[in-house]
C-alpha cells in the first residue's frame, strides 16, 4: 500500500496512491477508527498523535458511539463533545447500538 502501513480493506473505494496524509487525515483517521484493526489505530496515532484523532473524531457526524466512547475514556475528553453523541440520523435506522 505504498507509503501508508494500513490494512487493505480500508480504502478498498479509493486509488491510494492518491491519499495525502494531510490532505486527506479525517478520510483516513474516519477509516482506521470505524474499520481498523489495533495495529492500524496505532499507525494513525503515530501520524497523527491522539490528540489531533480526538479533535477530528469530534467532527465526524456518522461516527459510531462505541468508537467515541473508546477515545472518550482513553483520553478524558467528555463523550457529548463528539458531535456523533449530539446529532441524529433523519432516517434513523431499526437497531440503535
Amino acid at each position: 500500500m505504498g507509503y501508508l502501513n494500513f490494512s487493505d480493506h480500508l480504502f478498498w473505494d479509493v486509488d491510494v496512491s492518491f491519499l495525502d496524509p494531510d490532505k486527506h487525515s479525517k478520510y483516513i483517521i474516519k477509516n482506521v477508527l470505524q474499520y481498523g484493526s489495533y495495529n492500524d489505530f496505532k499507525e494513525i496515532k503515530s501520524m497523527y498523535g491522539l490528540k489531533k484523532i480526538v479533535e477530528t473524531a469530534k467532527t465526524i457526524k456518522d461516527l459510531d458511539k462505541k468508537t467515541a466512547t473508546f477515545l472518550s475514556v482513553l483520553t478524558g475528553e467528555p463523550k457529548e463533545g463528539f458531535i456523533c453523541y449530539t446529532t441524529t440520523q433523519s432516517l434513523p435506522q431499526h437497531w440503535n447500538f
